[in-house]
């Protein structure tokens, strides 16, 4: 009798047991998945605060061949990946990758400094260096905050603050990066030498490139271990303001990384065209910085007499993108001395003018720089070479001077910053205003063919 009661008493909580343990495992199960869910990067916001601290139970990914490799061949740029589960430590600035067979290997080693300018030492010196190595499988147990998803690692450092610099060696090379291993959006921005007025100009355009929120290594709890799928670390650049649609496996080109802008500022041109004129946008110098227009009221002038409605932009490092997104769309054309801000071409509808004024000496960075990116969003490119008397530094050399008869034979085929800073930052110019008007008449043909198509 004693027997068959305890044998029915075993029976009930065995079940009872069971239905607990049921029923917590569910729990865990939700609670994970919001915990996972409020982890997520809401597109279109770039919030600034820290990670809060959490613990999530997911187990590291188990990957045979887990390796850490790097290519070093390209001229500027390094690009390493960590292929497996692997942590990060913000403190030392250490990517780990978690390693099954790490007891039966030796540690692998790698340093980089995710900045695509490795061959310029003194620049280089300024960003931070990352390393990556490998550890045993169980430093899994010290994740304090696991992703599930892998990670892109960069620098925005460097020349940061130079509009160009900021798109050439940022912002061009992670779209770049991206869609050429991460094209659907799912992936971390971890960013070194983050700096807070970076990071919330560009907000808009790294909310478009990742649907997470970043981890900024500069302003992070070094107390908190963040854990990823997988990583690489650096960006892939195809050359000073380049996009070889080639080298992309979803062959993404210039035009395609205009698009990704509209996308990122959502313009409505409905709203902002309204003009009965082609919107032209002067790109305006001004102060110290070299190559200011010296008769600028007088050029804008003529331009409203050839029959633009002009408009004069001063961008500064705290231009409000969105706003000269808004402006520079829903004009018709940018005219311009060379220099960093007309880097806002790449804000222009393919179709739009772009016109250079290039100073004396400067006709192959202009090249480089403004005309082969133009070519390649499908502008309208013609460019303006000064002469000689329309340089200011015809006042200080004279006019059978090798820096302004053979400016190449003066300054050589390498960048010699002494002697480029003759020709980019102590000349300015003197438009000859008649000469310029029947380049802009040209200009404005096609500007006003471009409003009759498009608006």
């Amino acid at each position: 009798m004693v027997t068959k009661t305890t044998s029915k008493s075993s029976t009930v909580a065995a079940v009872a047991l069971f239905i607990v343990l049921v029923i917590c495992f569910a729990f865990s199960t939700v609670f994970e998945n919001q915990l996972f869910r409020s982890l997520r990067f809401p597109q279109g916001t770039l919030q600034q605060q820290t990670w809060d601290r959490r613990i999530i139970k997911q187990a590291p990914q188990e990957t045979a061949s887990a390796t850490i490799t790097c290519d070093r061949s390209h001229t500027n740029y390094d690009l390493c990946s960590i292929n497996g589960s692997c942590s990060l430590d913000i403190k030392t600035g250490t990517l780990t990758l978690m390693d099954p067979t790490f007891a039966t290997s030796a540690s692998h080693v790698e340093k980089i400094r995710p900045y695509p300018r490795k061959s310029e030492n003194w620049i280089m010196n300024r960003i931070k260096e990352l390393t990556l190595t490998s550890g045993p499988l169980g430093l899994a147990q010290s994740c304090d905050i696991t992703h599930g998803s892998p990670a892109i690692v960069f620098s925005a450092g460097g020349y940061t603050g130079n509009v160009f610099h900021d798109f050439m060696d940022g912002l061009i090379p992670l779209f770049i990066t991206a869609n050429s291993i991460y094209p659907d959006r799912d992936f971390i921005l971890v960013v070194a030498n983050s700096k807070k007025w970076w990071m919330s100009k560009y907000n808009d355009i790294l909310s478009e490139v990742s649907r997470h929120k970043p981890i900024l290594l500069d302003q992070e709890n070094v107390a908190i271990t963040h854990c990823f799928t997988s990583s690489i670390v650096g960006l892939i650049s195809h050359g000073p303001m380049k996009i070889d649609p080639t080298k992309i496996p979803n062959s993404k080109s210039f035009v395609d990384f205009h698009n990704f802008l509209d996308k990122a500022f959502t313009t409505n041109l409905s709203t902002t065209l309204r003009t009965l004129k082609p919107r032209l946008i002067l790109v305006s110098r001004y102060g110290s910085i070299g190559r200011v227009i010296l008769n600028e009221k007088e050029v804008k002038e003529m331009l409203e007499d050839v029959g633009f409605e002009v408009i004069i932009f001063r961008p500064s490092k705290m231009t409000n993108l969105r706003e000269a997104y808004q402006l520079i769309k829903s004009s018709h054309g940018i005219v311009g001395v060379h220099g960093a801000a007309l880097t806002h071409l790449l804000f222009l509808r393919p179709g739009s003018v772009l016109v250079q004024i290039v100073p004396v000496g400067l006709g192959w960075v202009a090249k480089m720089c403004f005309e082969t990116p133009s070519k390649a969003m499908n502008l309208e490119y013609s460019e303006y070479l000064l002469h000689v008397e329309e340089s200011s530094l015809i006042e200080k050399y004279n006019k059978d001077d090798l820096v302004l008869k053979d400016p190449i034979a003066f300054r050589g085929m390498t960048w010699n910053s002494t002697k480029m800073d003759v020709y980019l930052k102590e000349q300015n110019v003197r438009l000859g205003v008649n000469r310029f008007r029947k380049y802009m008449d040209k200009a404005y043909e096609k500007a006003k063919l471009f409003m009759d198509i498009t608006g």
